[in-house]
């Protein structure tokens, strides 16, 4: 896919670098600093639309953001649609907790575009993935589908503290590109409108799970003035979102088999009520 997309856009793919490949396979073009994603997953095709109007509204409002090459996107590739970024200049600071907050509040600070946005809804991504699994055991299917369904009537009653509005959506220092003129945010997937606890709630999961520095939470917390671990709602948003970080890889199952090993230690966890033993991130 990239091969062609490369051939068809007269862009070179020789020295292309895989960075990542969970729900997209995002490539790293140096010869002419590109930076593509494709999307992995059939089901989740609908989301490339949704990046493309959101990383033009954020550059309108002059949100330090990941841009857009200046090509009509999402570009076909076959059955897969993909995207293409300009490669971020390397040589900033290391990003921390200060810089998700100050970003968050940026985002949330937005007015709503001019484009409809989904609503928020953290399960329907993990429905579809359940539905597009490759090779996935008929008793771990049947155990996300009943934990789906749990999840999807608590969050009926979520309570939220803070005003409704647009969220990131993946809100992690991971999605945060350090460059000279400072952070910038990326991946606009999960983009909606709903509880902004939701972007909060993404960093102290990642303390307990990946190992990720208390500091940066309490940074987050301190920067964006909201302490959501003391909300009575985060216990929720937690389990949501550790069912959508083990349900992310099941559509490339067989086609990134390095993954399942990852894949069974978090599905034991979900399990077993476990929110503690610490996870590795898929690669």
């Amino acid at each position: 896919m990239l091969e062609q997309l490369c051939a068809d856009l007269g862009l070179s793919h020789r020295g292309a670098r895989l960075v990542k490949f969970t729900s997209n396979a995002v490539y790293d073009l140096p010869e002419d600093r590109v930076v593509v994603r494709i999307v992995g997953s059939m089901a989740l095709r609908h989301r490339a639309h949704k990046v493309v109007r959101v990383a033009r509204w954020l550059a309108d409002h002059g949100v330090p953001a990941v841009r857009l090459v200046d090509v009509p996107q999402p570009v076909a590739v076959g059955e897969h649609l993909a995207t293409l970024w300009h490669t971020v200049p390397s040589g900033g600071r290391p990003v921390d907790g200060r810089d998700l907050g100050r970003l968050l509040c940026l985002v949330h600070q937005l007015p709503e575009p001019d484009f409809e946005l989904p609503r928020w809804a953290p399960l329907d991504d993990v429905h579809r993935r359940i539905a597009d699994a490759e090779e996935l055991a008929p008793g771990d299917r049947r155990f996300l589908e009943e934990r789906c369904a749990d999840l999807a009537g608590r969050l009926a009653g979520l309570e939220p503290a803070l005003p409704v509005g647009v969220l990131h959506g993946d809100a992690h220092l991971g999605n945060l590109i350090p460059s000279p003129d400072g952070p910038v945010i990326c991946d606009f997937d999960s983009t909606s409108v709903g509880p902004r606890e939701w972007d909060l709630s993404t960093l102290p999961v990642g303390v307990a799970r990946f190992g990720h520095p208390e500091r940066w939470y309490r940074q987050l917390a301190d920067e964006y003035g909201f302490d959501v671990t003391r909300w009575p709602g985060f216990g929720l948003l937690r389990d949501v979102r550790e069912l959508k970080l083990t349900t992310s890889v099941l559509p490339i199952l067989r086609s990134h088999p390095e993954v399942r090993a990852e894949l069974r230690r978090r599905l034991r966890a979900l399990r077993d009520g476990d929110t503690a033993t610490p996870w590795s991130p898929y690669r």
